[in-house]
């Protein structure tokens, strides 16, 4: 297959990714001597910080998504191509896609990153993610699905089950959906599930290190799982979940929260592709760059955001895997792709850290600023609100997120419970029946809770 693109004796600058750092570059060489080729495997730039709210019925998938060429409607330098990337060919300065070769003069890689199973085989394959939102959707339709189950069975183990929901990682993906998921508890589901004792379904947060929110201020962990406690989130500190199978997220060889409902918000990987030299990937999948954002050993290939593995005296460990990363490497690298077709030097990335942020609920945020300011409460939530809102492509999606955040907030309701499309954990699909039966044959023993994790309920062996 073809990929039709024109001929032009402007150089070609391809980018892989139309995340906050692909987007960003091919924005900011709009007005460059450069043909712009953006490569994706979706057509729309997805917002991925409120995925969560996808997940939990608060937003619509469409508030968060914005189509592409929509985006870039009326820059005549750019061209998008909807295809999965298959591998980079540095020799021939092209890289294979699911639609054709295409040749490049300037490659960028910003793929992202990709959920971090730590080699879990059992928690890949049955846990529930939320990196995209076919993943929204699905954990959505999921949950929703197991609280329908649970008005249904009689058993009182499989009920349970299917009311406790266990998030893995206290960073803030996992803090936010916890503190989404309790809201949902208090002022949701009540209304819609009048049948069902909810004071029976519990939201566990589990987190491998001592905090929730390592990356941020004391004051920011304290606070946020101090918010999370009062929401009757049960955080779980100092735990990792080894395996997750039969529906049974294991704590220790033989210790286990029974649970139909597990979401992994544990860490991620960068996403880079084959093709590129073993010694540049670093052991996250992260390709190492230089100050420029180049990929070691090349000289006309990029890496910004997630994927990009650049190391500062700062930050030993390479800088974070955050959105304005993203953003500030890509304004940069279009600075720097302009300086080099005028014959001129590069210049140096320094990343800005303008603050971090995460909410949990409701008028309960946290703030982190430079110079350690910090501030919690309303005015971290409307300050979360303020910069997620200005954040989003697109006038349309910001305007019905404002609308649909405001509804929520003055009626503590969601409109959006919706089962579109069924979905089945693969471990569920073809001998669900026999797991049934096991479990309504086989009553667990329960055990007192071990002092590692005292507030953990209906733990089993």
């Amino acid at each position: 297959m073809d990929t039709n693109l024109p001929v032009s004796t402007r150089p070609r600058v391809v980018i892989i990714g139309c995340g906050f750092g692909g987007l960003r570059l091919a924005k900011a060489l709009r007005d460059a001597p450069v043909q712009v080729v953006v490569i994706d495997r979706n057509n729309y730039h997805n917002f991925q910080p409120l995925l969560y709210q996808v997940a939990t019925g608060a937003l619509e998938a469409d508030s968060i998504a914005y189509p592409v060429r929509k985006i870039f409607a009326g820059q005549k330098n750019f061209f998008f191509r909807m295809a999965d990337v298959q591998r980079i060919d540095g020799a021939r300065n092209t890289i294979v896609t699911s639609v054709g070769d295409v040749s490049y003069d300037f490659l960028v890689v910003s793929t992202g990153s990709l959920t971090n199973f730590f080699g879990i085989e059992s928690i890949e394959k049955n846990a529930m993610q939320i990196k995209s939102i076919p993943n929204a959707l699905n954990l959505r339709s999921f949950i929703f699905q197991n609280f329908e189950k649970a008005l249904l069975t009689e058993d009182a183990a499989e009920k349970q089950a299917l009311l406790n929901i266990v998030v893995v990682g206290g960073g803030p993906t996992g803090v936010e959906i916890s503190g989404s998921l309790a809201e949902m508890r208090k002022h949701v589901l009540p209304k819609d599930y009048p049948e069902l004792d909810l004071r029976a379904m519990q939201i566990l947060l589990v987190e491998a290190g001592p905090a929730v929110l390592g990356p941020m201020s004391a004051a920011s962990q304290r606070e946020s799982r101090q918010y999370l406690e009062e929401l009757g989130v049960k955080v779980l500190l100092n735990t990792s979940i080894k395996k997750y199978e039969e529906n049974r997220a294991y704590y220790s060889d033989t210790e286990f929260i029974p649970t139909e409902n597990l979401i992994w918000a544990a860490g991620v990987n960068g996403a880079a592709l084959p093709g590129l030299p073993e010694q540049v990937v670093t052991r996250n999948k992260r390709i190492t760059v230089n100050k420029w954002n180049l990929v070691d050993g090349f000289s006309n290939v990029f890496a910004i955001g997630d994927v990009a593995n650049m190391v500062t005296d700062d930050m030993p460990k390479g800088l974070p895997m955050l959105a304005p990363v993203a953003q500030q490497q890509a304004e940069h690298l279009a600075d720097n792709i302009k300086r080099i077709l005028r014959n001129e030097a590069p210049v140096e990335f320094k990343y800005v850290n303008k603050g971090v942020m995460a909410i949990v609920s409701r008028n309960k945020a946290v703030v982190d600023l430079p110079k350690n300011v910090h501030f919690k409460g309303i005015l971290g939530w409307f300050t979360w609100l303020f910069v997620h809102l200005m954040t989003l492509v697109g006038f349309r999606n910001k305007v019905v997120a404002f609308v649909d955040w405001a509804f929520s907030y003055f009626s503590s309701d969601q409109a959006l419970r919706l089962i579109i499309r069924p979905f089945n954990r693969r471990d569920m699909k073809d001998d669900q029946g026999k797991k049934t039966a096991e479990r309504q044959t086989a009553t667990p023993e329960y055990i007192p809770t071990p002092p590692a994790i005292q507030e953990a309920p209906v733990l089993a062996k």
